[in-house]
């Protein structure tokens, strides 16, 4: 069976290759036999699940003894006789022996717009994770059913703001601001929350005047909200918040972090008054490996190289390096560059290996040394994706992703609006 050690190799040039965990190379249904909820091996195992977190049950002996060409096989085989009838998406961070079965490969945003671009497809196979499997629901139509082929491959971020935290934060920032809008029609405060959040946040949102963001238009995203807004409340992903108001001009002393498990968050009334953007305690696990001592080791090694990171990052990584943007970004970035560039990116390692993969006219490496996958993301493995798609074959549904239509309808809203909100 091929495993995440197999694909994952050499990452960067002359530079030694260790793993985070010995455990990446057991396959992932094994985590899924754990008694308790956890990430699994990877950049979040670190990272308490909470106790709600969806669990896979066990997928037939036949396909985790399958090997990895009979397993070739029998997806192709699946995906041949379902023709148009089913779409499978992938996600950048995807591992390799995966997403080369993808119809569509992009960030969320994207592959949210890819689920929405087939409408004649009667099922959409997500090799993602939970909250953009949610997205596709949300934005295909009524007769589409969507499946994602692992349900344990949820998102540590996205569990960092939980709605009946983010409610109870809503409810004390209200008391505090109170709720009429000032002289010039703009209210107390504005919802945001990143792609990378749960159906219901993104439903909160559409409920009380707010909007999505993803990496790409999070400044376009602000923008609107302060011309609607005196602050914005801005979850889960503190970093990305943060780099893109400090971008604007928003000065730090005026983006004070609330913490869920304190009273306002951890904050003094005066500090909240004062505050233009509020940013919530969450982070993601993979951009959080990123140091500024890993760009300062690529520029020893590589003079002249080119430092591309995630605005995921923390914002001392950010400032150090030479562009910050979203993977579409950084992606778009080496397609155009003139051959013979070193490139240093922060972001996932799949995306990076594959783009050095890609474009052998560059050299292209990542600035983390150590191999440490998105943990959820590994929990897709193409012996998920053949049962998944055998079943279709069959007439049978399995691990579908249906988003009530209480949460959905305002959710829909929020996600409009930031389809609206172009960068």
């Amino acid at each position: 069976m091929t495993s995440v050690a197999t694909t994952l190799t050499l990452i960067r040039p002359g530079g030694p290759v260790t793993s985070c965990s010995p455990a990446l190379k057991e396959a992932p249904w094994n985590f899924d036999a754990v008694p308790m909820p956890s990430y699994g091996p990877g950049s979040s195992m670190a990272d308490v699940a909470p106790a709600g977190t969806p669990r896979q049950g066990e997928i037939p002996a036949e396909y985790r003894e399958a090997s990895d060409e009979e397993l070739d096989r029998r997806i192709l085989a699946a995906k041949a006789t379902l023709g148009d009838r089913v779409v499978v998406l992938g996600h950048f961070y995807q591992r390799d022996e995966v997403v080369k079965y993808a119809d569509f490969v992009g960030d969320s945003f994207q592959l949210a717009n890819a689920a929405r671009s087939r409408p004649e497809a009667e099922a959409i196979v997500f090799c993602g994770v939970h909250f953009m499997a949610e997205t596709a629901d949300i934005v295909s139509n009524a007769d589409q059913q969507v499946i994602l082929p692992n349900l344990a491959a949820g998102c540590s971020m996205a569990d960092m703001a939980d709605i009946d935290s983010v409610t109870e934060c809503w409810e004390q920032l209200e008391e505090l601001y109170g709720t009429e809008p000032d002289a010039s029609g703009r209210v107390p405060v504005i919802p945001v929350t990143y792609m990378n959040s749960s159906a219901a946040l993104k439903g909160f949102c559409g409920e009380h005047g707010g909007i999505v963001c993803t990496s790409s238009n999070a400044a376009t995203v602000l923008e609107w909200a302060f011309e609607r807004g005196q602050r914005v409340l801005f979850f889960p992903d503190q970093h990305l918040g943060r780099n893109t108001a400090k971008a604007m001009g928003v000065p730090l002393e005026q983006m004070p972090m609330w913490n869920p498990r304190k009273t306002l968050g951890g904050n003094d009334e005066q500090g909240l008054l004062d505050a233009r953007v509020i940013l919530w305690h969450g982070f993601c696990s993979v951009h959080k490996r990123f140091t500024v001592a890993q760009i300062d080791q690529a520029r020893l090694d590589f003079p002249g190289v080119r430092v591309i990171v995630h605005p995921e990052c923390p914002m001392p990584v950010v400032d150090a390096a030479d562009e910050a943007g979203s993977t579409d970004y950084i992606q778009k970035a080496i397609l155009s560059a003139e051959p013979g560039q070193v490139f240093a990116i922060g972001t996932e390692i799949n995306m990076v290996q594959r783009l050095a993969a890609e474009h052998p006219e560059h050299t292209i490496f990542c600035l983390d040394p150590v191999v440490c996958p998105c943990s959820t993301m590994y929990r897709i493995h193409p012996g998920y994706l053949a049962w998944v798609l055998e079943a279709l074959v069959r007439g049978e549904v399995l691990n579908r992703i249906a988003v009530d239509e209480s949460i959905a309808a305002p959710a829909r809203v929020a996600l409009e609006r930031m389809l609206a909100a172009r960068p």
